[in-house]
């Protein structure tokens, strides 16, 4: 039944991933479902959901051979540094502490979700007189993304934004990048920190997958509201429901 439910969630969240984003919003509460604690699950769910981000990065090559080769390499640096703090804080975090920030969490990635495309409308028309590729901005978000990646490439295109960038192929190259050099050295720190479940990971990855290739056709052939709305109906329960549970608990 557990194999089931983690198959089923990975499925799912390959899907979303594709279509358009949140599969943590499965993968994350189907990891608790079945019993592991609350900072083992976030840090199995960043390992079964990190092989799509390749995907991207295979996709978006072309253009993101298009930037400065400097000014590129400063952004994986800080990138790399930000996600490896975030990830750290994952580490001391213990599951009494991440389970009160969980709500809090999906509750903020599913609103960025849901408003992702005017916060990155809001971000495009401040840009003027903000500094260019500002390393602060990058280093928050990319702790954010180490410690708790929901929503993450909603938030680095709002950045992209501020920073004044306009081209949506060259922000998505590198936002998925950036995405995918973040997921590689949080999944290094959480498996060197034993904290992956690797037997339930495996099985999500494959699952993820083949979901991400599924997904393909019904991006295609769904209305993007209908996508957009089912994915907040689950972003909005998932936060009700571990809302619910640090209040049972407490």
């Amino acid at each position: 039944m557990e194999t089931l439910v983690l198959l089923a969630a990975a499925f799912g969240a390959g899907i979303l991933n594709t279509v358009a984003g949140g599969g943590t919003f499965l993968t994350f509460p189907a990891l608790v479902f079945i019993g592991l604690p609350p900072v083992m699950a976030n840090a199995t769910s960043a390992v079964a959901v990190f092989p799509g981000y390749l995907g991207g990065v295979l996709g978006f090559r072309e253009e993101l051979g298009g930037f400065e080769r400097g000014k590129l390499f400063r952004l994986v640096w800080i990138t790399l540094v930000g996600g490896l703090v975030g990830s750290g804080l994952l580490l001391v975090s213990s599951n009494d502490v991440f389970s009160v920030l969980v709500p809090f969490l999906l509750l903020a990635a599913t609103l960025v979700f849901l408003f992702g495309e005017r916060l990155r409308q809001w971000a495009a028309a401040r840009s003027r007189g903000v500094p260019a590729e500002g390393a602060l901005g990058l280093f928050a978000v990319s702790l954010y993304g180490g410690y708790f990646n929901g929503g993450l490439g909603i938030v680095l295109l709002a950045l992209f934004s501020l920073w004044g960038m306009m081209d949506l192929n060259r922000m998505n190259a590198l936002k998925s990048g950036l995405s995918f050099l973040l997921s590689s050295i949080s999944v290094a720190v959480f498996a060197s920190a034993g904290l992956v479940a690797w037997p339930q990971a495996v099985v999500m990855m494959m699952a993820a997958t083949a979901g991400g290739y599924a997904g393909a056709p019904l991006a295609r052939a769904l209305p993007k509201p209908v996508i957009r709305g089912f994915i907040a109906l689950v972003g909005f329960g998932m936060s009700g429901i571990f809302f619910w549970r640090m209040i049972s608990q407490s």
